[in-house]
């Protein structure tokens, strides 16, 4: 089995640090266990040897025939000969009584008895094989007279084969402990790891299908985690782009439908003027209906380009101080003329003065005649749209309210998306108040509407003053100087 991905991460990472750390583990252990077992046997044989030397000590003896008489009956009487073997040396270096019944070999080395004889401490430990290969730990001590006569030594072996099984014994069953735990961490992660990747894979699956257009897809949610609110998310996404995608399609629709309109006109109208006769009222009225239309799709061509523009983040400003009083007033102008045709009334509630406003004429002057063009589009006619402007605090608001048919509430949060049309019925490409408000964030204000289906729309264009700051720091200046 080839592992990959995220089985493959949690293998070499948490699985291969967990292996790591259960290895360390055992290995201490076992330091531990084998030091504790080897310790106390050393305390043991060195228990035993103080035994021998406080009897020696406690009957004073001063010849090598003392000595070697009260050796052989500990010996002969020592109760743990069968787990605990020892040999007595005279003088000479020579093992005179051992409790197995049998004197080692005169080649056979005890580096234990060297030690204890030329050591002030008197005693010798050693630990290692025998000539046979068994593994032995032995403790010798000299033994002296009262007057300082060295007599010989007493040593203690004991056979660690025992001991070192014990030791092997419990690490192996560590071992098989670690074992056992390890395969329930695999077990139990390859478990948890398959629960994140099959959700994982059935997400990749569904989101490769909304990839190709299939926006109807839905992931299901089988866990309340990071997991389910991905899953969530995704289905989220998937609705908003089928929504998204509906809209583009009646933005096209509705475009193309605003740009068969004049070309048919034009089209109509370049006919009817090949096929007739000297009829000036005639040409002239083609004419100016070949340039109103034009004029219509060079408006809807602009249009679009600025949404591009916008989309991809390339609108550029050319900001400069500005008159702001003068632009709203050409704009209001333009649609005078247009009110009045479609017997509709356009209020213009004037102000005497205005502060300058740092911004792009041309793009503000766009932005009044956006929000103008969509108060007449959705206002009946009798009905009245108001233009009103004012000052507050540092900004100047400039109010368009209109008495028409109104916005229904649940299309009032998303008038400004791309390509939204609250009521399809009415012409448009549905991408105006989206470029309004680009224009206007770009400019550093806020654009704001309020409405009620059947009451009418108010919609306001908030806009910072330009405060110039030479002008700034000399106001701050006189203020503190009447201070």
């Amino acid at each position: 089995m080839v592992l990959k991905g995220i089985k493959r991460r949690w293998i070499y990472n948490s699985l291969g640090f967990t292996i790591g750390i259960f290895g360390v583990l055992v290995v201490a252990f076992f330091v531990v266990v084998r030091g504790y077992f080897y310790s106390g046997i050393g305390q043991n044989i060195k228990s035993r040897s103080e035994e021998f030397c406080d009897i020696i000590e406690s009957c004073s003896m001063d010849s090598d025939k003392d000595f070697m008489n009260m050796s052989r009956i500990y010996v002969e009487n020592f109760k743990n000969s069968d787990s605990m073997q020892i040999m007595i040396f005279d003088k000479s270096d020579n093992v005179i009584i051992s409790s197995s019944g049998f004197l080692p070999e005169k080649f056979e080395k005890h580096p234990d008895y060297d030690e204890a004889k030329f050591s002030s401490s008197k005693m010798g430990v050693w630990e290692g094989k025998s000539s046979t290969g068994e593994k032995l730990m032995a403790v010798t001590r000299s033994v002296y007279s009262q007057d300082g006569e060295y007599l010989g030594a007493v040593r203690y072996a004991v056979s660690m084969e025992k001991a070192n099984a014990r030791i092997n014994f419990v690490f192996v069953v560590l071992v098989v402990i670690s074992f056992m735990v390890i395969a329930f961490i695999i077990i139990s992660g390859l478990c948890f790891v398959r629960s994140i990747v099959r959700p994982v894979s059935d997400i990749c699956s569904k989101a490769k299908q909304i990839a190709r257009g299939d926006f109807h897809v839905k992931i299901d949610k089988k866990y309340d985690d990071e997991i389910g609110e991905l899953s969530d998310t995704i289905n989220y996404m998937a609705e908003e782009l089928d929504v998204t995608e509906k809209m583009k399609n009646e933005f096209i629709s509705s475009v193309s439908h605003e740009l068969r309109t004049p070309l048919t006109a034009i089209k109509g109208w370049a006919e009817t003027l090949q096929l007739c006769e000297d009829s000036t009222e005639t040409r002239k009225k083609g004419l100016e209906t070949i340039v109103k239309e034009a004029e219509r799709l060079s408006w809807i061509v602009e249009g679009l380009l600025d949404f591009s523009s916008i989309k991809e983040k390339r609108m550029k400003l050319i900001k400069e101080k500005i008159d702001i009083l003068a632009e709203i007033g050409e704009a209001v102008y333009m649609f005078k003329d247009r009110a009045k045709n479609e017997k509709k009334t356009l209020i213009y509630n004037e102000p005497k003065i205005l502060p300058p406003v740092m911004g792009d004429k041309n793009r503000l002057r766009q932005v009044f005649i956006n929000i103008l063009d969509n108060a007449l589009k959705y206002t009946s006619e009798g009905c009245a749209i108001s233009v009103d402007v004012k000052v507050k605090d540092d900004k100047i608001s400039i109010s368009f309210t209109d008495n028409g048919c109104g916005i229904p509430a649940e299309h009032l949060s998303n008038i400004t998306k791309k390509f939204y049309k609250a009521n399809y019925l009415q012409q448009g490409s549905g991408i105006g108040l989206a470029i309004v408000d680009e224009i206007v964030s770009l400019h550093g204000g806020k654009l704001n509407i309020l409405s009620e289906e059947g009451f009418g729309t108010t919609v306001t264009v908030m806009l910072p003053i330009f405060i110039d700051i030479e002008e700034k720091n000399e106001l701050n200046s006189d203020k503190n100087a009447n201070i």
